[in-house]
C-alpha cells in the first residue's frame, strides 16, 4: 500500500527510471539532486538552460519575480508564477502550476500538479493530477527532530531512516486548503483531505480524510 507502483503511474514523470530502482517513494529522496543534475545534462533542445544545473521547456512561463534554485527542471507547458521559489532539487513535470509564495525544495512533482497558492512542498513527491489547496503544506522534520516513521493503523510502522521527510501523495489527491500533512503522510491514490485537516500516517486508496477527527472514511463510487 506504500509502494511506489501502488501510488503512481510511472509514465507520467521524467523520473521514471529514477523511481523504478525503488520499492518506496521516500527511498527516492536521498539521491534526487544528483539524479536532476544527471538527468538535466541528457534534456534535448526543447530546453533551455538559464544557469548551471537550471533547466526551464521552452514552453514553460517562468514569472520574472520567480527564484529557480539549482538543480531544478521545470516541464513543459508549466507555470511558475510571482514571488514562487524553488530552493533547488526540484523536478517539475508538464502543465505544472507552482503558484505565488510557494516553496519547493528537494521534490518531484508529477505532471499536471497544482500547487497554485501560498504551499510549501520539501522532501515530498507529488503524484499525477495532484493539487494542494490554498495554504496547504507539508511539514518535513518531526518538532522533536528524530528519524521519521510511516504509521498505519493497519500495519506495522516503517522505519525511514530520515530525519527529513514530508509527504507522498498518490495520483489525483486533493488536499483542501490549509491542511498539514505531518512528516512521513503517505495519501493512497483518489483520496481527500478535507480543508485544515492535520493529517498524520496512512490515508488509503479511494478515501476522505474528514476535518479534526481524523476519520478516515471509504468515498463513494
Amino acid at each position: 500500500m506504500y509502494k511506489i507502483t501502488e501510488l503512481y503511474d510511472l509514465e507520467h514523470t521524467l523520473a521514471k527510471p529514477y523511481l523504478e530502482q525503488f520499492e518506496y517513494p521516500w527511498e527516492a529522496l536521498k539521491g534526487l539532486k544528483d539524479y536532476i543534475v544527471e538527468l538535466g545534462s541528457t534534456l534535448g533542445e526543447e530546453y533551455e538552460q538559464r544557469e548551471e544545473n537550471v533547466w526551464v521547456h521552452k514552453t514553460a512561463t517562468v514569472f520574472p519575480t520567480a527564484y529557480l534554485g539549482s538543480p531544478c527542471i521545470i516541464g513543459p507547458n508549466t507555470e511558475v508564477r510571482h514571488c514562487a521559489f524553488i530552493r533547488g532539487s526540484a523536478l517539475v513535470g508538464a502543465d505544472c502550476v507552482v503558484g505565488n509564495s510557494v516553496e519547493l525544495k528537494n521534490v518531484i512533482l508529477f505532471d499536471h500538479v497544482q500547487v497554485p497558492h501560498y504551499n510549501y512542498v520539501g522532501d515530498s513527491i507529488l503524484g499525477y493530477y495532484s493539487h494542494m489547496g490554498a495554504g496547504s503544506i507539508t511539514s518535513n522534520v518531526k518538532s522533536d527532530k528524530t528519524l521519521v516513521k510511516v504509521h498505519s493503523q493497519e500495519a506495522d510502522d516503517i522505519e525511514t531512516g530520515l530525519k527529513k521527510f514530508g509527504a507522498m501523495l498518490g495520483d489525483h489527491v486533493e488536499v483542501g486548503c490549509n491542511s498539514v500533512l505531518n512528516p512521513g503522510t503517505v495519501i493512497g491514490r483518489n483520496s481527500n483531505i478535507y480543508p485544515t485537516s492535520c493529517v498524520r500516517g496512512y490515508v488509503p486508496e479511494g478515501s476522505i480524510w474528514k476535518t479534526h477527527t481524523g476519520e478516515i472514511v471509504t468515498k463513494e463510487p
